[in-house]
């Protein structure tokens, strides 16, 4: 025979307040109906007072000393504590989200990342913008950071630069959040890439412009060991071909043709 399933109850509320009999002091702060303050009264008097005016006797204040009980309606001042806790606006403490991009990215994903960043700062969060470097990248670290600037700029209408770029090991990371209601973004991301761009033109080394941003630094190249270029050979075809001129005879007859 087949075991009846157990039907399934919701747990029972815990209560919060002792109420009534089960308050276990000997002695209470009372305060009546009406509000009034009777102060230090005997439990079992401050019982008779609650059924006298047909409430109850809820104790409040269990931590003080005598605890404080009230006398009032438990029903509804349990349904009064309960509208207050739904009431309160939940606290959204700020989380931050990460964008990763990279050196390479391309200009529509970058766009797309922009959005998705954007995104994070209207649900009030802050974002971390991390660029990773592998290998041989770290010798440029200036794109990176230039693509940095670039994403920080695309939102610097509802967002503030809290920490310009920094590397961290192979990472480097940007931190923006969102500008409060009414305030004026600063110009923090101009700068620094009128800084970067003054530093790259102090020594007149090389650089690399990509649809019109500036994307190395003087120093990218200085690791870079200078290699010789090979002399080249050219091949069969290439190669110039030796012409001879016919020479003419006194009569001015081709000497080969008279042969």
């Amino acid at each position: 025979m087949a075991s009846r399933s157990r039907k399934k109850y919701a747990p029972r509320e815990r209560e919060l307040y002792k109420v009534n009999r089960r308050i276990r002091a000997r002695e209470v702060f009372l305060i009546d109906e009406k509000g009034t303050q009777v102060g230090p009264t005997a439990t079992r008097v401050a019982l008779q007072m609650a059924e006298a005016a047909g409430l109850d006797l809820v104790e409040v204040a269990p931590q003080s000393r005598p605890p404080v009980a009230k006398i009032l309606d438990y029903g509804r001042f349990k349904y009064e504590q309960k509208k207050k806790t739904k009431g309160k606006p939940k606290s959204n403490a700020m989380v931050t989200k990460e964008v990763r991009v990279r050196p390479k990215i391309d200009v529509n994903d970058l766009n797309i990342k922009s959005r998705k960043a954007r995104e994070f700062l209207d649900a009030g969060n802050k974002v971390q913008v991390t660029c990773m470097f592998r290998g041989r990248e770290m010798a440029y670290q200036s794109i990176g950071r230039e693509v940095m600037l670039r994403l920080a700029e695309s939102l610097d209408d509802i967002a503030k630069v809290e920490r310009m770029p920094k590397m961290e090991g192979r990472r480097m990371h940007l931190v923006m959040s969102k500008l409060p209601p009414g305030s004026k973004p600063k110009a923090r991301v101009s700068d620094e890439k009128e800084n970067i761009s003054a530093e790259d033109n102090s020594d007149g080394g090389p650089t690399l412009i990509v649809d019109g941003l500036k994307v190395t630094n003087n120093d990218d190249f200085a690791d870079l060991p200078s290699v010789p270029a090979k002399p080249v050979e050219l091949a069969e075809s290439d190669k110039p071909v030796e012409t001879v001129e016919p020479q003419l005879t006194e009569n001015g007859d081709d000497s080969e043709n008279n042969a």
